[in-house]
């Protein structure tokens, strides 16, 4: 059994390299054909993360929206969407964030464990909590998750998260999709913060495909020895 999942990491950003703006609401970057393509690729996967800000920002349902994805999950003895998971390490998620009370094949949250108790009451039957240590480590959290049946991992956000995950090493494969849009804001969340990553100047990433999506182009890159599953068609 592999120590964690295929993890795949997907987002959209601005040509400015911002995965929103600074405002109250939602910026929705992506075209309607590259939702469609992440529906297709959250149907071929086991479980969806993201990370506490996500939630609380964009209130995510995580859910696969196609009638023709489901039932093909279905059909292959899966349920209808995959397993929900979210990390905090305050514990400061709304009870009433959608990922906790809509359908769905459950919510797991990671959380370090001063919060698990208070959270678990909060989130009543919401959600399972998990004391994932004194500090939330992401490569524990993955490694939990392969004991759970999670064999591929989507992750959507946010930026703490994906810079944890690629600073880590611990990403498989990235599907950038950059949309034809300037949000020209310093306030606004960058697609990762300061870190030290693996791929730099004198050893690139490998750039595995290029699509037109939409206006928007998806860049997919190959960040480990364990990349190889294809693209899934939206």
């Amino acid at each position: 059994m592999p120590d964690r999942p295929y993890t795949l990491l997907s987002c959209c950003v601005s040509l400015d390299g911002y995965l929103d703006d600074a405002g109250p609401e939602r910026l929705v970057l992506s075209p309607e054909v590259d939702l469609d393509r992440v529906d297709a690729e959250r149907a071929g996967c086991d479980a969806i993360l993201v990370g506490a800000e996500t939630v609380r920002r964009d209130d995510p349902r995580l859910l696969v929206r196609s009638e023709s994805g489901r039932a093909a999950r279905v059909a292959r003895g899966l349920p209808t969407t995959p397993l929900r998971v979210t990390v905090t390490r305050g514990g400061n998620l709304p009870p009433d964030a959608r990922i906790f009370t809509e359908p769905g094949s459950g919510t797991l949250v990671y959380a370090a464990a001063p919060a698990v108790q208070p959270l678990a009451r909060r989130l009543g039957a919401g959600a399972t909590v998990i004391d994932a240590g004194a500090d939330v480590d992401l490569g524990w959290v993955l490694a939990d998750l392969v004991t759970r049946g999670v064999d591929r991992l989507m992750v959507e956000g946010g930026r703490r998260v994906l810079t944890s995950l690629l600073t880590a090493s611990l990403v498989d494969e990235l599907q950038l999709v950059v949309a034809p849009v300037f949000v020209g804001d310093a306030r606004a969340p960058r697609f990762v913060d300061a870190g030290t990553f693996l791929w730099t100047a004198t050893n690139r990433a490998r750039l595995a495909d290029v699509r037109q999506v939409g206006d928007a182009a998806l860049l997919r890159y190959a960040l480990s020895e364990r990349y190889s599953v294809p693209l899934q068609e939206g």
